[in-house]
């Protein structure tokens, strides 16, 4: 042992394995099962947030990676504190969000007895991480610590648990953290852009007269966002969203279409099935983006851009595939294509739009009825009217308000809004701000939740007040599981069975947790409430009290094309002055 290599904990190991990569906040919560990692975290630099609820934790550490682009971090103890953070690891891996779990695990000489607190952790995470680890001896955790790193970051990103024993934990070794590096990152042999399938791609580029482009979420894990937009200026293209694509390309473009799919713009959807070639950018066809497989884009040819081979013909089968990072890809790609000056397809797309273009007027219509679309709009417009809007993260929940967040709230930057489309995980964002907060302090960072998943983390406000955390809290509050009871509505003849909700009183809930609120019931109060809460330098929560039976249109029904919309019911109020499609 020398002065470098000193003669460590396992605990201790741990720690100064997570300084050496870079970590400076981790999200997590003790148990006997990791007690000799929670007694060696007064020695390194590192904070952490303790969490009210293990989910939080592993929620948290995504927000935090979403919003910094870097690995986030959460901890647990064996059992329950570790079963705890699967739903938050598999939101994760169904996002491609790298995220590293660490848990503490029953010592290695009761394995396997059912010791107390003892569960298979690695066992039950392994359909839903890149890659776990067992790890028993004190001088596999450097190494460990360090591949598990390189694996949630490298290729297409995702979580990554490594599970402790405890007596691994206690036991002595020589830590040397250049040692314990991996060894370097080397492609799968199918990440090579054939020559042969680039001469294709450009084959079918240069033929095609009705392209579009699906902005995907790898654009803005790849750093490719120039390249998007130099790809889709040189091409004249117009650019589709998927939800996790919002913000990838700038909406205000004249190219940017809006978001496409099930809750879509009707016009984005229909150039898509008018298309005639359709280039994917780091997004893999899901099927709230394709509707009805047999109907989906007939008449176009597909190029597929995916760092991820098994993407690749999933669920769509494309005619050129180009396996790679995507922007290295367009780099190679990009000179090889002359610019284009014909702008009749963009035009002709544009005037798709008709009157339904009305989420693009900067004032909704007032009619005495305050509509979650309001709200969603008015917070928008107040922090674009303050400047802030390059500096505000959004983080939703799931349900109808995180569709009308992504019609009605317009994102021009990467990373500024936060949502889980994967997984559709309830009660997501409120940790996930706190992730998000915690990532960007400088930052504006607002909660967009439901009535039904805000209750879901509730506790979480604690962790916001302990933190000192000035998260600001809109809840949707329409007295119902807002898209289940659409859903109901549509295609259970009104049967709104178990989704009325009952909720406390949201703002004596927040005084509750230390945390000042208030009351919105008309459209006249959203805008000042929303400058308050930005403006109070504290954590703020507006109860917003939204029509009950709202809907979110357009709307693809289950099993139906792309095209075939249900339009918004003409005796809806909310928009009489324009077609909303």
């Amino acid at each position: 042992m020398t002065p470098n290599n000193p003669q460590l904990t396992g605990a201790e190991i741990l720690w100064a394995t997570l300084v050496g990569e870079g970590v400076t906040t981790i999200f997590g919560y003790p148990g006997g099962a990791i007690l000799p990692i929670y007694d060696a975290l007064r020695k390194f630099p590192i904070h952490h947030v303790l969490v009210r609820h293990e989910q939080g934790a592993s929620h948290m550490a995504d927000g935090y990676a979403r919003a910094s682009g870097k690995v986030g971090v959460c901890m647990a103890t064996s059992g329950p504190g570790a079963t705890n953070l699967v739903t938050g690891i598999a939101t994760a891996m169904l996002d491609s969000i790298p995220v590293v779990a660490i848990t503490g695990q029953v010592s290695s000489k009761v394995l396997g007895s059912d010791a107390f607190q003892e569960v298979d952790i690695t066992g039950i995470t392994l359909p839903i991480t890149k890659h776990n680890y067992l790890v028993t001896r004190a001088e596999d955790i450097a190494p460990t610590v360090r591949e598990a790193f390189r694996v949630a970051r490298s290729g297409r990103p995702g979580p990554v648990l490594v599970d402790i024993t405890k007596d691994a934990q206690q036991a002595t070794a020589p830590f040397d953290f250049e040692a314990a590096a991996p060894a370097a990152y080397r492609p799968h042999p199918m990440l090579r852009a054939e020559t042969n399938s680039f001469e294709q791609a450009i084959e079918l580029i240069l033929k095609s007269k009705r392209p579009v482009i699906l902005a995907g979420h790898g654009i803005v894990e790849s750093g490719a966002r120039d390249q998007v937009i130099a790809f889709a200026e040189r091409r004249q293209i117009p650019v589709a969203s998927t939800l996790l694509g919002l913000g990838a390309f700038p909406t205000y473009h004249a190219l940017s279409l809006g978001m496409m799919g099930m809750h879509g713009e009707s016009w984005v959807n229909h150039a898509i099935q008018q298309a005639d070639l359709l280039l994917a950018f780091g997004m893999r066809f899901d099927d709230r983006v394709t509707g009805n497989l047999a109907h989906y884009a007939p008449n176009a040819k597909k190029i597929h851009i995916d760092i991820d081979p098994s993407e690749i013909n999933k669920n769509v089968k494309v005619d050129v595939a180009l396996i790679g990072d995507l922007a290295h890809t367009l780099d190679k790609l990009l000179p090889a294509l002359p610019a284009n000056d014909d702008a009749s397809w963009i035009a002709e797309v544009n005037a798709l739009k008709g009157t339904a273009a009305v989420r693009d007027i900067m004032n909704l219509p007032d009619n005495g009825h305050l509509y979650a679309a309001h709200v969603i709009n008015d917070i928008w417009r107040e922090a674009l009217a303050a400047g802030r809007l390059a500096q505000t993260v959004i983080v939703t929940d799931v349900g109808q308000h995180q569709m009308w967040e992504a019609q009605y709230y317009k994102h021009d930057a990467p990373r500024s809004l936060i949502t889980s489309g994967g997984l559709g995980t309830m009660g997501f964002a409120l940790p996930a701000a706190i992730g998000a907060k915690s990532a960007c302090p400088e930052k504006d960072v607002w909660v967009i939740a439901g009535d039904g998943g805000f209750q879901m983390t509730a506790c979480e406000l604690s962790t916001i007040q302990q933190e000192g955390l000035a998260i600001n809290i809109a809840v949707i509050n329409n007295g119902f599981l807002g898209m289940v009871r659409q859903w109901q509505e549509a295609f259970y003849d009104k049967n709104y069975a178990a989704s009325p909700i009952l909720s406390p009183d949201f703002v004596l809930l927040a005084a509750a947790h230390g945390i000042a609120g208030a009351h919105v019931s008309q459209r006249k109060d959203v805008t000042p409430t929303v400058t308050k809460a930005r403006t109070s330098g504290k954590p703020f929560l507006i109860n917003f009290q939204v029509e009950k039976e709202d809907g979110v249109y357009p709307m693809i029904a289950p099993g139906a094309a792309l095209h075939e919309m249900v339009r918004r019911p003409q005796t809806n109020p909310l928009l009489e002055t324009a077609e909303d499609e």
